[in-house]
């Protein structure tokens, strides 16, 4: 199975001129997320680490299962105001603008290692704000996973000392 046929182009949203890579046809497709899903088990059953961090909202959508199936927590990082209770947050800038993203204070202890895990990797804004937090709780980030790399905007330049795993790149 390719993942690649399940990836809707969407061009100019959120805004004009940019290519939007839509995973609505993968989410819509059971056997293709659940393919997604096992590829990512596999990845990660025997890997080094505590908890997973999913990306609001749709890391939320991948790492839930793959939490679920490997028997970690989850400790998500989210925009201002959705989480309840005490939280650290960042800010940075995304392929269009800025944005702020949250974590509890304690959703993680010190030293506990994080698997970061969201849907996509464009300029790596979300996913170094995301990394900046977990560091900020004084956990460590074991590796940031990703279904889609933009390879052509470069992010991976703003995730230096991270690894990064894709499932698939454009």
């Amino acid at each position: 199975m390719e993942i690649k046929d399940f990836i809707r182009d969407v061009p100019d949203f959120p805004e004009p001129g940019i290519l939007f890579k839509d995973i609505t046809p993968l989410l819509g497709d059971a056997g293709a997320f659940d393919y997604t899903i096992a590829q990512l088990i596999e990845r990660y059953k025997d890997s080094d680490f505590d908890l997973i961090v999913p990306v609001e909202s749709r890391g939320f959508l991948f790492g839930a299962p793959l939490a679920r199936e490997l028997g970690k927590a989850i400790v998500p990082v989210r925009k201002p105001g959705k989480l309840p209770s005490d939280t650290l947050s960042t800010d940075y800038k995304l392929e269009y603008g800025t944005n702020t993203m949250e974590i509890h204070v304690d959703g993680i202890e010190n030293g506990q290692k994080a698997l970061i895990i969201d849907d996509l990797l464009a300029t790596g804004g979300t996913l170094g704000a995301s990394a900046k937090l977990v560091e900020m709780t004084g956990g460590v980030v074991s590796e940031i996973g990703v279904i889609i790399e933009l390879s052509f905007l470069d992010g991976r330049k703003n995730l230096v000392g991270y690894d990064v795993y894709s499932m698939i790149r454009y």
